[in-house]
C-alpha cells in the first residue's frame, strides 16, 4: 500500500493525489465503470514482469537494492526523497492509465525490524494516516502473509470514500534486508458513506478513481540507518476525452507527489519508533 504519516502540506497529497485530478475529470463526465478486461489483463501482465524482476533482486545479496544508484543514495543520505518515474513501454491501454513510480529515502537510526513493525500495525493507521484512513484492520494473518481491509476518504471537489482490501506479504533475505509487497484485491467506491443510505456502488456506477494499487517495498539496514525503496503501480481511469489539456498534466504529476509523501511519512514513523 502507498501510505504516509507526515502532518503538513504533503498530507493532502496521499489520496488527494491522483484521485484529486480524476475527481475533477469525473465531475465533468460520466461514471467510468469497471476497468475493461483488456486493460486489466495488460495491468496484470505488466505487474507479473515487475514482480519477476523483484523476485530475482530479493534473492541476491549483491543486487538486493539494485535500484539504489550513487546519485539517489547520496540524495537520500542528505534527508531528501529521490523519486523517479518508471517507463512502461509496450503497455497498451484503452480506457485506463498505468502509473509506475519508484522512490528512495533514508531513515537514520532505523532498523529493518522497525519497518516491518510499522507496516504490520494496521490498527494504528486511522490515527497515523488521518484523515485519509477512516478504518483499518487485519482480516486474516498467517505468518508473513496477511489480508487487510481499509476504508479511505478523500475530499477534493467531491468527497470519495472507498473500501479497499489488500493481500500483503513480508519477506527477508537476512536480518538487515527485507521486502514487502501489497496487492489490492478489492476496491469499491462507497456512496453516502456514514449514513443509513450507505452502499457500495455497482460496477457500472463507479467512477474509476482507483481500480488497482500494488506497492512493493525493499529495505536495507546499513550506514547507521535504513534505506527504503518503494515502487507503486496503479491503474486508474483515463482522462475523459476533451479534458486532457486541463487535467492530464496534473494526473501525471500526482503519483510522484503521493510517493514522496509516503516515503517522508514512513521515515517520520520510523524516527518516532
Amino acid at each position: 500500500m502507498v501510505q504516509g504519516m507526515k502532518r503538513d502540506g504533503f498530507r493532502s497529497k496521499q489520496f488527494s493525489g491522483w484521485l484529486g485530478a480524476l475527481l475533477l475529470a469525473a465531475a465533468c463526465g460520466r461514471a467510468a465503470g469497471e476497468a475493461s478486461a483488456a486493460d486489466t489483463a495488460a495491468f496484470d501482465k505488466y505487474v507479473s514482469a515487475v514482480e519477476a524482476r523483484l523476485e530475482l533482486q530479493h534473492r541476491s545479496r549483491v543486487a538486493f537494492l539494485s535500484g539504489l544508484t550513487p546519485e539517489n543514495e547520496a540524495q537520500a543520505r542528505r534527508g531528501e526523497v529521490a523519486v523517479e518515474r518508471i517507463a512502461t513501454p509496450g503497455v497498451a491501454l484503452q480506457g485506463a492509465m498505468l502509473h509506475h513510480w519508484r522512490g528512495t529515502a533514508f531513515a537514520p537510526g532505523a532498523k529493518a525490524a522497525d519497518f516491518e513493525r510499522v507496516m504490520r500495525d494496521f490498527a494504528a493507521y486511522p490515527r497515523l494516516y488521518a484523515p485519509e484512513v477512516v478504518s483499518a484492520r487485519v482480516v486474516a494473518a498467517s505468518g508473513d502473509r496477511l489480508q487487510a481491509a481499509m476504508r479511505v476518504k478523500q475530499k477534493h471537489v467531491l468527497t470519495v470514500v472507498m473500501d479497499t482490501a489488500y493481500d500483503v506479504t513480508f519477506g527477508r533475505l537476512d536480518a538487515t534486508r527485507g521486502w514487502s509487497l501489497s496487492r489490492s484485491t478489492h476496491i469499491a467506491e462507497i456512496d453516502a458513506a456514514g449514513t443509513p443510505k450507505e452502499r457500495a456502488l455497482g460496477p457500472s456506477e463507479e467512477h474509476g478513481f482507483l481500480w488497482r494499487l500494488n506497492t512493493y517495498w525493499t529495505y536495507e539496514e546499513r550506514d547507521g540507518g535504513l534505506y527504503l525503496q518503494v515502487e507503486s503501480i496503479s491503474l486508474t481511469r483515463a482522462v475523459p476525452r476533451g479534458l486532457g489539456w486541463a487535467v492530464g498534466p496534473y494526473v501525471e504529476s500526482i503519483p510522484r507527489e503521493s510517493l514522496e509523501f509516503t516515503l517522508r511519512g514512513t521515515c517520520a514513523a520510523l524516527k518516532s519508533r
